[in-house]
């Protein structure tokens, strides 16, 4: 795999569909294209042709074509579409024609988008913004990474960027041009003004929810002890019998989790083991010790024990089910009563964790951070801050210059091969 390859796809949705797209990009797309349809289209404009093998002559579909020389396209370089018929068999022919032509090759996974960032068409933090709406399942998780993949972290990015390269122009100004290589103290005052209201930015942003909250949704672990309802009460809140339901004790050895959406909102809804001090064999005992795991990880812990007797969180809600129940035995603190069964109060707790869920989550109206964002963003924060404490010039310099790189890694200006391998190989084959 090597930049200077011309690569294709099929860039629209799994077949059989009413449009195939396929995707040609590289310094072979125009001669990929012409060998199909017998000649280019005029730039950015669409024109219907026929679709032949270059080797058997043989029609294969008649299709819109076009074409995007580089780089004024989406990937920076010589790109063509086809635009076919969906049917699975039209798009296998097709594919194998291109696949006769010298050059050309399939594309590897996020390889479109690869090449979009290494002609400068995304930056690093829109891509992982692009990648996050190629998986999103809930209008927040749209916003927000429609959001981040039009460009809004990087936009502030580089506002900051800017600041700071300012910041150091003047640094070094009083380098080139000043006796003492101490920093003066109405110099050293205009500085540290500066830095501060970055770094307040910046602990702003980084004070906001993550953003793989989004992506993975809030995680609702439900709790209690052996035969006291957690998989009735999973079942009746995702509409569905996702758990096996049994009045033997133990059922549910393992975590079972479901994922859902409710009011827009992502949730992970986490079955668990029966939770006992005593009694457990071998195999149940596994379920425990996982269950507890579930417990420290949890947003939120329905817990349906004996109340007061649940895992010590400040995420915990008791909760008072099989309240139709001959034996039922309502808790004094509960903050919910309900019966699976019957529906009693299932609704109550839906509004309730919809609510307690838009305080966890990040605004999608606002610029979020992944942990890779908000690990570089810290940095710049330190680096800020440190030279707030200095008066020599060079270490001022430095600690402006750290903070720039951090910035930069954030944006993907200064990043290693792993990392975009990483993120790349994410995407789907057309992306």
């Amino acid at each position: 795999m090597t930049p200077d390859d011309t690569i294709f796809a099929l860039s629209s949705g799994q077949p059989p569909a009413a449009i195939g797209i396929l995707r040609i990009s590289g310094p072979g797309a125009g001669k990929g294209l012409s060998s199909l349809a017998g000649s280019l289209p005029k730039p950015r404009v669409s024109m219907l042709s026929n679709i032949t093998d270059p080797v058997s002559g043989e029609l294969l579909d008649s299709a819109l074509c076009l074409w995007f020389p580089g780089p004024h396209s989406a990937t920076g370089e010589d790109l063509a579409e086809i635009h076919c018929h969906g049917g699975r068999a039209v798009i296998r022919a097709i594919e194998t024609a291109l696949e006769q032509i010298d050059g050309l090759r399939k594309a590897e996974p996020g390889e479109f988008t690869r090449r979009a960032f290494t002609h400068g068409k995304m930056d690093l933090a829109e891509a992982e913004g692009l990648s996050d709406l190629l998986f999103a399942e809930t209008e927040l998780q749209r916003k927000a990474a429609v959001r981040n993949a039009g460009g809004g972290l990087s936009r502030k990015v580089e506002e900051w960027q800017q600041s700071i390269l300012r910041l150091s122009a003047q640094v070094e100004a009083e380098l080139d041009f000043s006796d003492e290589d101490d920093v003066a103290p109405a110099q050293a005052s205009m500085f540290q003004n500066a830095a501060y209201s970055l770094v307040e930015e910046m602990h702003n942003l980084l004070q906001r929810p993550r953003a793989e909250k989004l992506r993975d949704g809030i995680r609702v672990v439900l709790g209690g002890p052996p035969n006291s309802g957690k998989s009735t009460l999973l079942n009746a809140l995702v509409e569905r019998e996702a758990a096996i339901v049994s009045d033997i004790a133990g059922t549910t050895r393992d975590v079972i989790e479901v994922p859902i959406a409710l009011g827009g909102i992502p949730f992970l809804f986490i079955d668990t083991a029966g939770v006992r001090e005593s009694g457990a064999e071998t195999i149940e005992q596994i379920g425990i010790d996982r269950a507890h795991q579930q417990f420290a990880a949890a947003d939120i812990i329905l817990w349906l024990g004996e109340e007061g007797q649940g895992p010590a969180s400040d995420n915990l809600v008791e909760i008072s089910s099989r309240s139709d129940h001959p034996d039922h035995n309502p808790k004094a603190t509960s903050a919910f009563t309900l019966s699976p069964v019957s529906g009693q109060g299932i609704d109550a707790l839906v509004d309730y964790l919809i609510t307690r869920a838009k305080d966890i989550l990040p605004d999608g109206d606002q610029v979020s951070v992944n942990a890779r964002q908000a690990d570089r963003l810290t940095a710049a924060c330190n680096s800020l801050s440190q030279m707030m404490s200095e008066v020599d010039y060079l270490i001022v310099a430095e600690h402006l210059r750290m903070a720039r790189k951090a910035l930069d890694e954030i944006t993907g200006k200064a990043s290693t091969e792993d990392m975009l391998d990483g993120l790349f190989g994410k995407f789907c084959i057309g992306k």
